[in-house]
């Protein structure tokens, strides 16, 4: 069904413009776009409006477990005794859990500002790491939850076969994500034929790491891309970096990009430790670099080298990963605070004379586009017309305007600020509500009670 808007200001690829009317064609992509022109009748009308972003990198099932691992253990914590806790976490969930907490997942993004997402889904089998009927069941529970929430989805099967670098079978914990290449294709084309039920839903492939998915193996999965995204987890803890040195002579980045074809179809997650070479050559490759900050602080993994990276051209995105949070403004704001912790200044990763806010925004939405290959993140002809509208009422940005704005969503703001939704031009947030967060959350609370009888830290 096709539509026209009129908004009353928008960030534009070339600026702010005033009175911008939209017609959006029933594929949800935007038709026609002029500036300073009156509303219509029958025009739906919005204020503010900035294009949707994408959450690049989403394990959708961790949001039920978030605040679980704030228990300090015998020894140091880190990300490997979080990750067994997430091991135990995840037997309790069966698929329609799964579908569940997705939906829940997709609804508090979209009220975030988020209109696009990156599944890097990994929860394929049974708890007894059988697959199911369907070997992508879970996939279908993921794509399930979109069409209820109205998101834009990128699925990202992942293929996980070792334990370690020097190729160790996998544990018993990691028995609900294993799959050898024959098995991962039956994934890949089961996700494939469920997420083509969608209306705006592409299907990449994800070696979840170089732990996990050895050279030989991410040669013989990257056919099944087929042109789509390319994802890896990569360089995020130091113990890491150490193992792949220890049985590769080479640090992870640099491994990885002497030894595949990485290039602007590929995103890599965290990359957290790279060394100025890897820095360097990662940029230079054209690949996103796909940066969590709240996951990343959480979870202890370091600091990304963000003003080297961005100083030598490259590209990043926002995921919220574990879902420790989900807010589009923090994410932002903690990938700057953290450079400015580090260096102790201020306005670290913007130009002299650019707003810091808008700045991280535009790179934002442009890098995660581009990773999840998805026409979004720029209100355009040609683009999906996923529409996002600021609350000027709000106290946090009375009397701001332009990238003033920006700067006070996300330097002092949250999702609160957030008015509207509009994913292809259809509402899925009205007045700082999801359409249908009613029944979703009173379906996953129902689920959660489930999940946590009898749970002990």
């Amino acid at each position: 069904m096709s539509a026209d808007f009129h908004l009353a200001c928008a960030l534009l690829p070339d600026g702010w413009a005033r009175d911008v009317r939209l017609s959006v064609g029933p594929d949800g992509a935007i038709t026609a776009l002029s500036v300073g022109e009156a509303a219509q009748p029958g025009d739906t009308r919005l204020g503010t409006i900035l294009p949707g972003m994408t959450n690049l990198h989403s394990h959708a099932f961790q949001r039920a477990m978030a605040g679980l691992s704030e228990r300090r253990g015998s020894g140091t914590d880190s990300f490997w005794s979080w990750r067994e806790i997430m091991y135990r976490f995840l037997d309790r969930l069966d698929p329609d859990a799964v579908e569940a907490i997705a939906a829940m997942v997709q609804v508090e993004m979209l009220e975030a500002g988020f209109t696009a997402v990156g599944e890097f889904h990994y929860l394929h089998h049974a708890p007894d790491g059988s697959p199911y009927d369907d070997a992508g069941e879970m996939a279908a529970r993921i794509c399930a939850a979109a069409t209820t929430t109205g998101m834009a989805l990128t699925m990202l099967p992942v293929f996980y076969r070792w334990s370690g670098f020097k190729q160790a079978p996998a544990t018993p914990g990691q028995r609900r994500f294993n799959a050898d290449p024959d098995l991962y294709a039956r994934l890949v084309e089961r996700a494939r034929h469920h997420a083509g039920q969608l209306p705006h839903a592409v299907v990449g492939i994800a070696p979840h790491s170089l732990r996990a998915a050895s050279m030989d193996d991410i040669r013989a999965i990257l056919p099944l891309a087929d042109g789509g995204p390319v994802h890896i987890h990569i360089a995020e803890q130091t113990g890491e970096v150490d193992a792949c040195i220890d049985a590769t002579g080479a640090r992870p980045v640099r491994h990885l990009l002497d030894r595949q074809p990485v290039n602007d179809s590929w995103c890599l997650v965290h990359a957290t430790h790279m060394d100025a070479g890897e820095v360097r050559d990662l940029a230079a490759s054209g690949a996103v670099a796909g940066l969590c900050p709240m996951t990343e602080a959480s979870l202890g993994d370091g600091l990304f080298p963000a003003v080297d990276y961005l100083a030598a051209g490259g590209r990043f995105g926002i995921g919220s990963d574990s879902h420790i949070r989900i807010d589009l403004a923090e994410e932002l704001r903690l990938l700057e605070y953290g450079q400015r912790l580090t260096r102790r200044e201020r306005n670290v990763l913007s130009a002299p004379g650019v707003s810091t806010g808008r700045h991280l925004f535009d790179a934002a939405c442009e890098g995660g586009a581009q990773a999840i290959g998805q026409a979004t993140g720029r209100i355009a002809v040609g683009q999906r017309a996923d529409l996002v509208e600021l609350d000027e009422s709000h106290p946090v940005l009375a009397g701001r305007s332009g990238d003033a704005l920006i700067d006070s969503w996300l330097f002092a703001g949250d999702a609160r600020q957030v008015r509207s939704v509009h994913v292809g031009g259809i509402p899925r947030v009205i007045d700082g509500q999801a359409t249908c967060r009613e029944t979703v959350s009173r379906r996953y609370e129902k689920t959660l009670q489930s999940i946590m009888a009898g749970w002990t830290t």
